[in-house]
């Protein structure tokens, strides 16, 4: 268990590890690419050793080093695994490599644990499907695992039958140029968490494809062809640098996370313009991204559908501010590594914020007639955005405790040595 000591205030410059999103997506990249690829700063996490481990079963050879990586690219070529594929809790994984497998010739599993048999896939598994890959949930849940007698992809017309996860529509894209014939697919509804979305057109457009998109992202025409070998460097992570700036931002403190550009291709990076409505102040530059919190912070009412991932840190800075603040449009929360919603409200309260869960929205009240937060037990349900994000809180809240707070490895494993760097002078 880990005991969070409250911080009156900081002035801390820092780095976060590479972004989680970003790696992954450049790894598959890389590994369909015909030649050998170099990432440079990419994270090294649970979540994309899964994805490098998995890639290697596949014929793809991923050599990790201290600040790069090297990956061997196939050119789309897909060795068929001697044993199924495990991808724990690696959601973005899971997607993403359900696809690549298709691209084979053989018999494949998809596996992952407990939480990934809940999480669903079957609108991935339905527009695979409309591009002729024979593909089945084991257990007919519409969830992992799945299994796939691939034969390669077929191309022409699907229809994603939803848009609730980019990372079924992230996955469609990666592998699109591999089909047998031009591909087009359609996203039916409306495509959350655009931001990821942008970021995947733009990873493939470095690696050497140009894919013809619509405004509304829901239209898509990709080319027949081959990604490019290259170098490639890998922004921080703009979700990881999140816990940071709300450091600042609830101790009226100030933090510079050097490694996150602007602009980013990270969405997650608008948490600094919502920080800025709340009262902090954000300095962008060549040193990094800064925010100076301020005296008081206020509520505010926010559309959060592009940003999932950053809805925890938000919720915990709201936890701090002057009037209620409203997140909206956040039904995907729950089907995360678990019902994000759900338990931030859960959590919240042990601490004395009021917080009330709604189907798609949370709604935080302001400080103000509240009586004094307290210190509390946080169990973290082996959510990494959990743990990091009630270690925000614990820097203006005595006594908060984080219970599995190890979790973290998922995507920031040394989070709390560089947690340590806010108390430094």
């Amino acid at each position: 268990m880990k005991e969070i000591r409250p911080l009156a205030s900081t002035d801390t410059t820092l780095t976060v590890p590479g972004s989680k999103s970003l790696t992954q997506r450049a790894l598959i990249a890389a590994a369909l690419a015909n030649g050998e690829s170099i990432l440079q700063y990419p994270l090294a996490s649970e979540d994309t050793e899964y994805t490098s481990h998995a890639l290697a079963a596949m014929g793809i050879a991923v050599t990790p080093g201290r600040e790069q990586w090297r990956v061997q690219g196939k050119g789309g070529l897909i060795a068929t695994p001697e044993q199924e594929i495990f991808l724990g809790n690696n959601g973005t994984a899971t997607r993403f490599l359900t696809s690549v497998a298709a691209l084979g010739h053989g018999d494949f599993t998809i596996n992952g644990d407990q939480r990934m048999h809940e999480r669903p896939i079957k609108p991935l598994m339905e527009a695979l499907a409309g591009w002729g890959v024979e593909i089945r949930s084991v257990h007919g849940t519409g969830c992992p695992p799945v299994a796939i007698a691939a034969k390669g992809i077929k191309g022409g017309k699907t229809l994603l039958p939803e848009g609730k996860s980019s990372q079924y529509l992230s996955s469609l894209l990666l592998v699109a140029p591999y089909a047998a014939q031009p591909a087009e697919l359609m996203v039916a509804g409306e495509v959350l968490s655009k931001p990821y979305v942008t970021m995947t057109l733009a990873v493939m457009r470095d690696f050497g494809i140009n894919v013809t998109a619509n405004p509304e992202l829901n239209h898509f025409h990709i080319p027949k062809g081959c990604y490019q070998a290259r170098e490639y460097a890998v922004e921080g992570d703009a979700s990881s640098a999140s816990y940071f700036w709300a450091a600042a931002a609830v101790t009226g403190g100030r933090v510079t996370v050097a490694n996150v550009p602007s602009p980013s291709l990270q969405g997650d990076a608008v948490l600094v313009d919502i920080l800025a409505r709340m009262g902090c102040a954000v300095e962008r530059s060549g040193a990094g991204i800064t925010v100076t919190g301020s005296k008081e912070l206020r509520g505010v009412e926010v559309d959060m559908g592009d940003c999932p991932d950053v809805v925890p840190t938000l919720a915990v800075v709201a936890g701090f501010a002057k009037g209620k603040t409203v997140i909206r449009n956040i039904a995907h929360l729950r089907i995360k590594e678990c019902d994000r919603l759900h338990v931030m409200v859960t959590e919240l309260a042990k601490l004395g914020i009021t917080a009330e869960e709604r189907a798609d929205a949370m709604i935080i009240a302001g400080r103000e007639g509240n009586s004094p937060l307290h210190g509390a037990e946080i169990d973290t349900y082996n959510d990494h955005r959990i743990a990091m994000s009630f270690g925000v809180a614990g820097l203006k809240v005595p006594g908060v405790r984080i219970r599995g707070e190890e979790c973290v490895v998922k995507s920031f494993p040394d989070f709390w040595e560089r947690f340590e760097l806010l108390y430094q002078k």
